[in-house]
């Protein structure tokens, strides 16, 4: 078998130097008989990458997801054929349409046996082409470095993404030559080779924006992936104009910041701060897709508002709404074009007055927090539960949430005094089971920052497993359950939307503290109020991983930030 040092190497050693040669720290899988040859390259070659052994593909996909959303490198997982290409399909997914670049790499059957039944055999390239943005199958050995090459470059250019690749048996222990083993280092990170809008639409903009007299900026993900909280604030502050975000917006803007009125929607949003969006005169939509929850459903904007949209994907821009000011870019790119503008123009000492029209929209809807949140009923009030969470987490943490009961809590909430990648939500599916793993790539990729995890008792039966993960791995991780026994969102809509005709949804409680125990995590199990916040602060300081199950109102009973119920 050839090493390193030769003139060949064969498939399986590409595929590992190909991975360093793009600068892959960390790789997060699960093996199977299909991948020997690659983990076999991997335990003989001297890399500098080290491989996250998981219990399940999915959340292997989950690791690399969260990992890139704190890193701004791609995250990279792998699995096995059959099973384990189906298993790590929803990272792939999930990642994809959040604009994250994941790079799936799957072993599969040898070429020469499809079409004669082996095991574990089914057309990969099929599975995987709607649902990734670049996706082969290597069958020929030098096709492997293009093929990863062109990956990466897919995954971190215009509107980042997942990509996919498939590495048969075969191709695993066929040549490749050495001389064809090189990246370009710009595909280590992303967005790479952002693109700025044409001057003409800087132009335009600047014009309907002086025109207004009431502009709210929505921002959605894109501004935190571009890396364009600084020129974000620079226009937010330099015209004073109020910043809303959505769920995966969070962070473009400190929470605390006077301009920012939070999140708006159907999922943490509130009456108070749909009014705001009401009353805009100039909505500038900010690598944010307007969606159905960003927009509850298309109504706030009303169609026929004024829109500005600013995106890396003109796919997204004009898809919900007429769109009068198309600026097609990166966030940052864009953001900066626009504030060089106003400066040039003289413009950039107007005053829209955003952060006095949004106060009172904030402090209502915090005035009602604040009555919850001080509560001493049981079950536990879930605002009391952030609250205490505001309390006690550092600057720095990340929470990371599964989009269930915990989410629109943290959406509406949850206050950070910076910018930046400090929450996530699997916003793009909303698959539960998320948080557990996807907290263990966040805790890799940052791992000077306290990450905690938050899911209701459904997500913790989806991926209870990955504790085993946590604790082999001595990662300090502080997991909090919101433990009330039912799939709540569910049911809370089957009592707004069909008359309480509840089905199917309530389960047994499972003692999730003596769960955890068991895999050797330090739990507690709090059903008083008043001992909340002294447990949370002990488990955050703990320096192992440990779990706080928080006996919780059911969502169905309680007074949640999430309009259509309100309704």
């Amino acid at each position: 078998m050839p090493d390193a040092g030769s003139n060949q190497l064969n498939g399986a050693e590409a595929m590992v130097r190909m991975l360093e040669a793009h600068g892959a720290k960390h790789i997060f899988g699960l093996c199977g008989d299909t991948t020997l040859p690659f983990y076999d390259a991997l335990q003989r070659l001297n890399h500098g990458m080290t491989h996250i052994l998981t219990r399940d593909e999915r959340h292997a996909g989950y690791m690399a997801d969260a990992y890139a959303r704190v890193t701004h490198k791609p995250g990279i997982c792998e699995g096995p054929s059959g099973g384990g290409a189906t298993y790590i399909l929803p990272g792939l997914v999930e990642a994809g349409e959040s604009s994250v670049p994941v790079l799936g790499i799957t072993s599969d059957v040898s070429v020469a046996s499809n079409g004669h039944y082996p095991l574990t055999e089914l057309s990969q390239k099929d599975l995987f082409r709607p649902l990734t943005k670049y996706n082969n199958v290597i069958n020929l050995a030098g096709e492997l470095p293009s093929m990863v090459r062109a990956a990466f470059r897919a995954m971190t250019t215009g509107r980042p993404g997942s990509a996919h690749l498939a590495l048969p048996y075969d191709v695993q222990t066929a040549p490749v030559t050495e001389s064809e083993i090189w990246a370009q280092s710009d595909f280590e990170t992303y967005p790479a080779w952002p693109a700025a809008p044409s001057d003409d639409a800087v132009d335009g903009f600047v014009k309907a924006l002086t025109a207004a007299k009431n502009p709210l900026i929505i921002c959605g993900g894109g501004v935190v992936l571009a890396g364009g909280e600084a020129e974000l604030q620079r226009l937010a502050e330099g015209l004073n104009i109020a910043v809303a975000t959505t769920v995966s917006g969070q962070g473009s803007l400190s929470d605390l910041h006077p301009n920012c009125l939070g999140v708006v929607g159907s999922n943490g949003g509130v009456v108070e701060t749909r009014a705001v969006v009401e009353e805009a005169d100039l909505i500038i939509f900010v690598g944010c897709r307007a969606g159905s929850v960003t927009t509850e459903r298309w109504r706030f904007p009303a169609m026929g508002s004024k829109i500005a949209h600013i995106d890396s994907d003109p796919m997204a821009v004009s898809a919900n709404y007429h769109t009068d000011i198309p600026l097609i870019g990166d966030a940052r790119l864009t953001l900066a074009a626009i504030n060089v503008a106003l400066e040039a123009d003289g413009v950039d000492g107007v005053d829209f007055g955003g952060a006095t029209r949004i106060t009172k929209a904030r402090e209502t809807k915090f005035a009602a927090f604040e009555e919850l949140s001080t509560s001493n009923e049981t079950p536990i009030r879930p605002e009391r539960l952030i609250a205490d969470l505001n309390d006690v987490l550092p600057d720095d943490a990340v929470l990371i949430a599964d989009p269930g009961t915990p989410c629109p809590y943290i959406s509406a909430y949850y206050r950070v005094d910076r910018p930046g990648r400090h929450f996530i939500s699997n916003r793009a599916h909303g698959a539960l089971g998320y948080s557990l793993s996807a907290a263990i790539g966040a805790q890799i990729g940052r791992p000077d920052a306290k990450i905690v995890a938050m899911m209701g008792d459904g997500s913790f039966g989806m991926a209870v497993g990955e504790f085993e993960t946590v604790t082999r791995l001595g990662l300090p991780i502080t997991y909090i359950v919101v433990s009330n026994s039912v799939y709540g969102w569910i049911k809370a809509g089957q009592k707004s939307g069909f008359d309480e005709r509840y089905f199917s949804v309530d389960f047994n409680r499972t003692d999730h503290a003596a769960v955890a125990e068991a895999f050797g995590i330090k739990s507690w199990t709090v059903d008083d109020p008043g001992q909340l916040k002294f447990v949370l602060a002990e488990a955050v300081k703990h320096d192992g991983p440990t779990l706080v199950d928080v006996i919780t109102q059911p969502l169905q009973d309680a007074r949640a930030p999430v309009s259509e119920w309100v309704a």
